[in-house]
């Protein structure tokens, strides 16, 4: 059985916005650039614990890439 829907009044438009006010929309505008402009990347639950934001990831997978040149 399905559970009803339940909006509280912040959930819903205010009424000066009118559909016909927000104009046409357009079905997958951007979604050619998703692809180049961003990733997504599933970490780990142990790993996304280590790295709590984009930028800690960032600085330790770019340490690693000095490693590894020099190493290499």
């Amino acid at each position: 059985m399905k559970k009803a829907n339940k909006l509280s009044e912040r959930d819903t438009l205010r009424r000066e916005y009118t559909r016909a006010a927000l104009g046409r929309g357009v079905r997958g505008k951007y979604a050619g650039r998703i692809g180049k402009v961003a990733q997504v990347v599933v970490l780990e639950p142990d790993v996304a614990k280590a790295f709590p934001d984009a930028a800690r990831v960032n600085e330790a997978l770019r340490m690693l890439m000095t490693v590894a040149r020099k190493a290499g």
